[in-house]
């Protein structure tokens, strides 16, 4: 499922480090890897050429710190937006998954400090792992994925048991908010039953955990409870086809609960939209 990965660099260090990780897990280690830096467009020919300058040597502390098969590896650098360049990219290349780091910001601070990462994430169909700057990026074992009957949640549901499959040190977190009988046990909640049945036809271990409140809070609280190293939320693009190019202003504002999650989860968080 995933077989090619785009992985901005801003030379923070943060991305390397996910990458490096997400590396380990078996049902990742086959996967190609491009790694970009985008250099914003300057004012004159030779801040632009310091800028690349700068960027060069990004791009191969990059390589160098990730040291993959050298067969396996893309670096490229390019010039431009990186908004649009860092969607650019993922098209021509057809990546399965996009990793970018992020501020974490929410609301109109976004817009107001031109946040590449979440406008990226508006106007890509691709699955996307958001990494903030105030996280520690650990190993990949323990993974949850917020469960509903949405197709984008199913999605990142298959995404979670694709990681996880040959990781015999690995165990998935089912999250249910709001099941329709708060009071029975996770097990008996059929949403989370269902996932609990795929989770174990794969061999994948498993724990079911039911949460009741507002689904934004209670899905960090429960991933700081019980300490996970990656967060899977399913996110549909509510947009119709006709404005896809367009920004979703409601996840934008911060009004989705992708949006609230990506903001306060204290963990990577890999935000998925349904193929269609």
């Amino acid at each position: 499922m995933i077989e090619k990965i785009l992985v901005a660099v801003a030379g923070r260090g943060l991305c390397e480090q996910m990458l490096k990780e997400l590396m380990k897990i078996p049902s990742i280690q086959g996967a190609h890897v491009t790694v970009l830096h985008v250099v914003p467009n300057q004012v004159s020919s030779d801040a632009m050429s310091e800028k690349l300058q700068e960027g060069g040597k990004i791009l191969a502390e990059a390589i160098k710190f990730l040291n993959l098969d050298p067969n396996k590896v893309t670096a490229r650098l390019a010039q431009g937006d990186p908004k649009t360049t860092v969607c650019e990219v993922a098209d021509e290349i057809n990546a399965d998954l996009i990793i970018m780091g992020s501020r974490g910001l929410g609301r109109l601070q976004a817009i107001l400090e031109n946040s590449v990462s979440q406008y990226v994430f508006q106007l890509t169909s691709r699955p996307m792992l958001l990494v903030k700057d105030d996280i520690y990026v650990k190993r990949l074992n323990r993974i949850m994925v917020a469960i509903s009957s949405a197709p984008a949640s199913q999605y990142a549901l298959k995404l979670a048991l694709f990681l996880l499959r040959d990781n015999k040190e690995g165990q998935l977190i089912l999250t249910h908010i709001n099941p329709a009988d708060p009071e029975a046990k996770p097990e008996a909640d059929p949403i989370l039953a269902a996932a609990a049945a795929e989770a174990k036809k794969q061999g994948v271990s498993y724990r079911c955990i039911t949460g009741k409140g507002k689904p934004g809070e209670e899905i960090c609280r429960i991933a700081d409870e019980l300490n996970a190293d990656l967060l899977l939320l399913g996110s549909p693009d509510r947009r119709p086809s006709i404005a896809k190019s367009l920004v979703d202003l409601d996840r934008l504002l911060g009004s989705s609960l992708s949006d609230y999650v990506r903001v306060h989860a204290n963990c990577p968080v890999l935000l998925a939209r349904s193929v269609e």
